[in-house]
C-alpha cells in the first residue's frame, strides 16, 4: 500500500508494559508546559482495530464504509484501509486522500448533497463510479459529467419526533422516488441501489427498520423500471457503543432477512464514521484567560457581593473555529476532565468554556462544574476523535493541533496476528519507543516479526 507522496511521514509511539494513554497525555502536558502550551491530540490506534472487531461481531452482514469526513487523519485512513473497509467521501480532497493509500475505486463511494461539476469529472476520470444522488438537478449534472456512474438513490428517513426532523431532511421522499428513477432511466443513467441515513441524534433503532422497509419499496420500483438493484446502504448514525450496535442489529436483521436475504444477491453496507474514531482521540487544551462573574447576581447591584456564588468563564487555546467545529452544527460538547495531576478535592463552581476568538459563537461548553482554574491550567476532552480533525484549511491559523499517535504492544501484536500490519506502508508508519518526560526517540523500532 503506498502512502501520499506530498504528506509528511508520521510516527506511532509504542506503549510498552503498563503505560497507558493517560500517561502519554500527562507527558505531553509536561512538555507543553515547558514550551508553547499548545493544544494537542493523543490517539490510540488500537481502538480502531477493536471497534472493527466489534463491528464484525455484531453487524456481520454489513460491510463498513468509513465516512472520511468524520476524521481524515493519515493514520486512521491507512489502518482502516488495511482493515479492508470501504470509504465514503464527500469531496475531491477526501477522494484523493483515500486513493493515495491504494484503495480500489470500487471500494469508494462519492457522497455529498451538492457536488461540484469539476469534482464529478474528477470521479469519472479516476474510475470512481459509485455516486449518491437524491434530486433531479444532481441527476442531470451526473449525466453530463459521469454518464457511466452507478447511482445510489438517497431516500429520506422518516422522523419519529419533531426534534429529529431537521436531522432527517436529506434525501428524496418515498413518493418522489419513482419520478427520479424514471428520470435517471431517461438520462441513460444506471441506478444500482438505495442509501438512507439515520442521524446520530436519533435514538430510536426502529427508524432503521422503517427505512429498510422504504428501501424495499424503492428496490421494487427500480426493478420494475428495469434497473438491476444490488446495493443497500443503511448509512451512519452509529455512536460507537456496543449497546447501540446490538439494538440496531436486533431492529433491522429480521427485515433484512425478509426483504434482502442472502439469496437475493444484494450487498448490504453501512457508514460508520464517529463509531471508529470518537473514542480513539483525546484532546488537551490550555486555559489562556479567565473572567469571574456571579451566578446569583441580580439587577439590584452591579458588583458581586460576598454572598454571591462565583461563576467562571474560561478561554481556551482552541475553540469552535478549530477542533470544536462540530459545535457549530449544534452538537453537544461533553464537559472536560482535569489531568490526573490537576485532580483535587476543591469545591466546584459553575463554569463555561470559550474558544480564543472572543466571538459570541465561540462557546464550546455553556455550563459545567469545575474547580477554580488558573491561566495555564489544562483540560482534557475525551472522545474527541469525530469531526475535530478536518483538512488543514478549516483551521483559522496556519497550524492545527498536532496528533501524537500511540499503540500498545498488545494491540500491535494482535494486528500482526490478524495480518493487518503487512498492508501498512512502513514508509509512512514507523514505530518509535516512548519514554515519559522525554522526547520521543528518533530511532524507529523494527516491526515485531
Amino acid at each position: 500500500m503506498k502512502g501520499l507522496a506530498d504528506e509528511p511521514n508520521y510516527s506511532v509511539a509504542l506503549l510498552e508494559g503498563a503505560m497507558a494513554l493517560s500517561d502519554v497525555v500527562e507527558n505531553h502536558i509536561y512538555e507543553q508546559t515547558l514550551a508553547g502550551k499548545n493544544a494537542f491530540f493523543v490517539a490510540d490506534l488500537g481502538v480502531l482495530m477493536r471497534q472493527h472487531v466489534r463491528w464484525r461481531t455484531h453487524m456481520p452482514q454489513m460491510r463498513p464504509f468509513y465516512a472520511v469526513q468524520a476524521n481524515s487523519s493519515l493514520a486512521v485512513i491507512e489502518i482502516l484501509a488495511a482493515l479492508s473497509t470501504g470509504f465514503i467521501c464527500t469531496n475531491k480532497y477526501e477522494l484523493e486522500l483515500v486513493q493515495g493509500y491504494g484503495v480500489p475505486s470500487e471500494d469508494i463511494i462519492y457522497s455529498g448533497v451538492c457536488k461540484q461539476l469539476s469534482q464529478i469529472k474528477y470521479a469519472a476520470k479516476n474510475g470512481i463510479d459509485f455516486l449518491v444522488c437524491d434530486n433531479e438537478a444532481e441527476l442531470r449534472k451526473i449525466a453530463r459529467c459521469h454518464p457511466r456512474a452507478k447511482l445510489l438513490l438517497e431516500v429520506a428517513t422518516e422522523a419519529s419526533s419533531e426534534g429529529e426532523e431537521m436531522g432527517m431532511m436529506f434525501g428524496s421522499k418515498l413518493k418522489d422516488c419513482r419520478h427520479l428513477l424514471e428520470s435517471a432511466k431517461e438520462l441513460g443513467l444506471q441506478v444500482v441501489g438505495v442509501r438512507f441515513h439515520v442521524p446520530s441524534t436519533c435514538d430510536d433503532p426502529q427508524a432503521y427498520s422503517h427505512a429498510v422497509s422504504d428501501a424495499r419499496c424503492v428496490f421494487d420500483m427500480g426493478e420494475d423500471i428495469g434497473f438491476s438493484m444490488t446495493i443497500l446502504d443503511i448509512g451512519g448514525g452509529f455512536n460507537g457503543s456496543e449497546t447501540q450496535l446490538k439494538q440496531i442489529n436486533s431492529a433491522v436483521r429480521p427485515l433484512l432477512d425478509l426483504y434482502f436475504p442472502a439469496s437475493s444477491g444484494v450487498s448490504i453496507m453501512a457508514e460508520p464514521g464517529s463509531y471508529y474514531v470518537s473514542s480513539s482521540f483525546t484532546l488537551a487544551v490550555n486555559i489562556i484567560a479567565k473572567e469571574v462573574g456571579a451566578r446569583d447576581l441580580h439587577g439590584n447591584h452591579d458588583e458581586p457581593s460576598p454572598n454571591d456564588e462565583p461563576e467562571f468563564l474560561y478561554y481556551m487555546n482552541d475553540g469552535v473555529y478549530g477542533s470544536f467545529t462540530s459545535k457549530l452544527a449544534d452538537n453537544v460538547i461533553p464537559a472536560p476532565a482535569l489531568p490526573k495531576s490537576g485532580v483535587s478535592e476543591e469545591p466546584v463552581f459553575a463554569s463555561s468554556l470559550w474558544g480564543p476568538s472572543g466571538d459570541e459563537l465561540d462557546q464550546v461548553v455553556d455550563q459545567c462544574l469545575l474547580p477554580e482554574l488558573s491561566v495555564g491550567d489544562w483540560l482534557i476532552f475525551n472522545n474527541a476523535g469525530a469531526y475535530c480533525l478536518g483538512p488543514q484549511s478549516t483551521f483559522t491559523d496556519s497550524t492545527r493541533p498536532p496528533v501524537y499517535y500511540t499503540i500498545s504492544t498488545g494491540d500491535w501484536f494482535e494486528m500482526q496476528d490478524a495480518g493487518i500490519t503487512q498492508d501498512i506502508s512502513m514508509k509512512n508508519f514507523s514505530l518509535v519507543p516512548y519514554f515519559l518526560h522525554s522526547s520521543q526517540s528518533d530511532e524507529a523500532l523494527s516491526v515485531p516479526a
